[in-house]
């Protein structure tokens, strides 16, 4: 029995703590309870809840984890305190962690009433709709005078208080026992039950895995509906913000050696091999057929004089097989959403067939209790869960866990890593696997992207890190990296793959360090002063101090490792040879008398790999490597790449197992229409005419309709005129420019999903600078290439129907 126990106050000496802390200790032999501290938690705020606060995140994965919560309250002004009430705002505002998890309260105070008023209070919050517990009827224990109930051991000293809490834990017990067993009976009724709606296949998650298997999985013949967390506008997942390029190769026996030897040591199926391999060599024809495009190689229709890839082309050239091996793109340009929006636009083109739901998570999948078939999904869509039926399958293409820090502690060794992708891959599709017993593989590996061995400068938590390819200025000097101690740990001049860099025969990326930074002296800050800055902010984020001992204190490092590091640096720069790590003597330069400088770096994520183990029919497998009926899986999550990693790998995986999984899914259906239907009692529409063109509430607008609005949508003044523009990272950017007599008065940004960064500072800036320019050729933004010509593309547009 597992019990997560949440301490209802803030303060340092809480006799609520003494409480639970006796309970933990007293009832070990029948339950595993966890404290849970609320004065570490931030106060509830409604802004932060399309990003949860890290804090938050793992709070919510332990309750769902706990069999049931204790919470102990103390009474302040008749109620419970504040910082207990944030907390069940946390667990009810989006996630409805609470929601029929048995729950126990418990409460000591200084005087006599012993939290009678404060229980009262909280039993009437659990109740309230959107928290939902089940909370232990009766059995109300309140502890009074608490200040002498504890003796010097923080043990309970009266025997009688000691017995009746025996009996009302007990009763808990049982109850979590009695409401488990009723959740059981209430599940096998549900295969009975009347479902909310009706699809022949549900995809949870709209990125390039996910459109991929709702498109073929509706060329089929399905009814589908595609469903994601992030809003309209910033669905896509990590292949939105991917380099765009796709695994490919020319002859299948090569291919498989080179896919072989970057796996090793690691033994991968050899029917899932050859399933990758195939598709990987066929990718040139799905480009043709699929796609309507004709793909650009990278090893034969690039021109390398513009920009050299051939290092992401062939990532490892000492490796068996590497010349089979090649990129497709769909034009000449990377890291500007093409192939994503080719995919997202496969989707919309089939509304008809097509339903999608933004900002509708996924919550739990439905089982068959008898047979382990997945019946359906349990979706939480405009506030409200829905049960969802899904007549052939059930498809996880949610993508992999960089943005949940509990995950990222757990699987990957990190503190904390950077993502450079989506900010909405929480890791969902593992919690779903897991609830219906699905075996999990490459959970400890990632991909990595950036500066030095995949670094870039440090954020936020919960923000997207700066995807900087190369500085190189980070290794060209007087300038080294070192870790939590202080210490260099690594050759700052080497080229990474992905993160990897070498270690002893093979490539890995480090163990991330918690607070990694980079070191460097007065000569090499006016050297990178001397250029173009690579973030805008880099003087507020560096540290400096007269001397490497006072820098380290301020970066929390040991100042005689650091002083050591710099002085090995100095003779290996001098005596032309670093034989610590092997970087270039001629990238080295001995350190000058100060002053020195720190700034902070973070490792990046580009995507997890670990997920549901799945076969080459993209079925997901149980743990005695059984496929589960109707659940199919694919892209990033439970991804086929382990150990080393070549780019263009996993956009590859998304677009075969895409297709795999979606004609999978709806093999063997017959036509919706030919169901019975039932009604949805929310709208009072057949499951059939839901799923031939879901209504959107807000609007009343069909799903597609509601995301092309029309020109006419965008009212206009005298001498104002409409722009658009798809070549974005996001999807459609519409302005509203003012243009009378040759001059640009006005530029206003009335849509546009670009991402939440430096997106959106090319959003906010460009337009003034536009105007001030009298004209929307103006440089741009660094870092945000993509969104500032897409801009610009936009008010080119409204200017030509000016001057027409």
């Amino acid at each position: 029995m597992k019990l997560l126990a949440i301490v209802g106050n803030n303060a340092t000496k809480s006799y609520n703590r003494t409480l639970l802390k006796y309970m933990k200790a007293h009832f070990a032999d029948k339950a595993t309870i966890d404290l849970q501290e609320v004065r570490d938690l931030p106060m509830f705020n409604e802004d932060e809840l399309d990003h949860f606060p890290p804090a938050i995140e793992t709070l919510i994965r332990k309750v769902e984890a706990a069999d049931g919560v204790i919470i102990a309250t103390p009474e302040y002004d008749h109620s419970m305190t504040a910082s207990l009430k944030s907390v069940i705002e946390w667990l009810s505002a989006s996630y409805h962690s609470l929601a029929g998890k048995p729950i126990m309260i418990v409460g000591a105070s200084l005087g006599a009433q012993g939290t009678v008023r404060a229980q009262m209070d909280l039993r009437h919050v659990l109740d309230a709709p959107g928290v939902d517990a089940c909370v232990l009827p009766g059995n109300e224990f309140m502890l009074p005078h608490a200040a002498t109930a504890f003796d010097a051991n923080g043990a309970l000293k009266d025997q009688k208080t000691v017995k009746f809490l025996d009996e009302c834990f007990s009763q808990f017990i049982k109850f979590i026992h009695l409401y488990s067993d009723e959740t059981k009976e209430n599940h096998q009724m549900s295969v009975a039950r009347t479902w909310d709606q009706s699809f022949d296949v549900v995809v949870l998650g709209f990125g390039g895995a996910g459109a991929t298997a709702a498109r073929f999985a509706a060329d089929a013949g399905a009814k589908v509906l595609l469903v994601d967390s992030a809003p309209e506008g910033h669905e896509g997942g990590n292949t939105r913000y991917a380099g765009q390029v796709v695994g490919a190769g020319t002859d299948f026996d090569q291919l498989k050696t080179y896919y072989k030897a970057m796996t090793a040591p690691m033994n991968l199926d050899e029917d899932m091999i050859d399933t990758y391999v195939d598709g990987m060599v066929k990718m040139p024809d799905y480009f043709r057929k699929y796609l309507g495009v004709e793909p650009l190689s990278i090893a034969k229709d690039w021109d390398h004089s513009k920009v050299d890839l051939h290092g992401i082309l062939h990532e490892f050239p000492d490796f068996p097989g590497v010349n089979a091996y090649d990129l497709l793109v769909v034009h000449e340009r990377q890291f500007d959403s093409a192939l994503w929006k080719k995919l997202r636009k496969e989707v919309l083109d089939r509304s008809d067939k097509i339903t999608v739901w933004y900002s509708s998570p996924a919550k739990h999948l439905v089982q068959d209790p008898e047979t382990g078939a997945v019946l359906g999904a349990q979706i939480e869509h405009d506030h409200v869960l829905l049960d969802i039926k899904a007549r052939g399958g059930v498809i996880l293409a949610t993508g992999g866990f960089e943005n949940n820090p509990a995950m990222i502690q757990d699987y990957l060794k990190a503190s904390r890593l950077a993502p450079i992708g989506s900010l909405y891959n929480k890791g969902d599709g593992i919690k779903l696997g897991e609830e219906v017993g699905a075996d999990m593989w490459h959970m400890a590996n990632y991909e990595s992207l950036g500066m030095l061995h995949g670094l870039t400068f440090a954020g936020p938590a919960g923000t997207r890190g700066r995807l900087i390819l190369s500085w190189p200025k980070a290794a060209d000097g007087s300038t080294f990296t070192v870790g939590d101690d202080g210490s260099r740990y690594f050759n700052e001049a080497e080229a990474n793959k992905h993160g990897h860099i070498y270690y002893h025969g093979t490539w890995q990326v480090p163990i991330a360090n918690d607070h990694p930074h980079l070191i460097f002296d007065q000569t090499q800050w006016d050297a990178i002063h001397a250029n173009k800055l690579p973030v805008d902010n880099f003087d507020d984020i560096t540290v400096k101090a007269a001397s490497l001992e006072d820098l380290a204190k301020l970066i929390n490092a040991k100042p005689d490792v650091l002083v050591k590091a710099r002085e090995d640096f100095d003779h290996f720069a001098e005596t032309g040879r670093d034989y610590a790590f092997d970087r270039p003597a001629s990238t080295m330069r001995a350190f000058d008398d100060g002053p020195y400088y720190a700034v902070p770096l973070r490792q990046t994520v580009l995507n997890t790999q670990g997920g549901p183990r799945r076969n080459s029919r993209a079925e997901v497998l149980n743990t005695d490597g059984e496929a589960i009926k109707n659940l199919y899986s694919d892209g990033e999550l439970g991804g086929i790449n382990a150990n080393q990693y070549q780019g263009g790998n996993n956009l590859a995986e998304c677009l075969i197992w895409g297709k795999i999984a979606g004609e999978n899914a709806a093999h063997g259906l017959n036509p919706t229409a030919a169901e019975t239907t039932t009604t949805d009692a929310s709208t009072g529409a057949s499951e059939h005419e839901e799923t031939t063109e879901q209504s959107d509430a807000s609007t009343g607008a069909s799903a597609h309709e509601a995301s092309t609005p029309e020109t006419s949508d965008y009212p206009v003044g005298p001498n104002q005129y409409i722009g658009k523009s798809d070549a974005g990272m996001g999807n459609e950017i519409v302005v509203r420019v003012t243009y009378d007599s040759g001059k640009l008065e006005n530029v206003e940004v009335l849509k546009q999903s670009e991402s939440a960064d430096v997106g959106l500072k090319a959003i906010k800036e460009l337009p003034h600078e536009m105007v001030a320019a009298n004209s929307p050729e103006v440089d741009a933004v660094t870092g945000a290439s993509v969104t500032s010509h897409a801009l610009q593309d936009a008010v080119a547009d409204a200017i030509s129907k000016a001057t027409a």
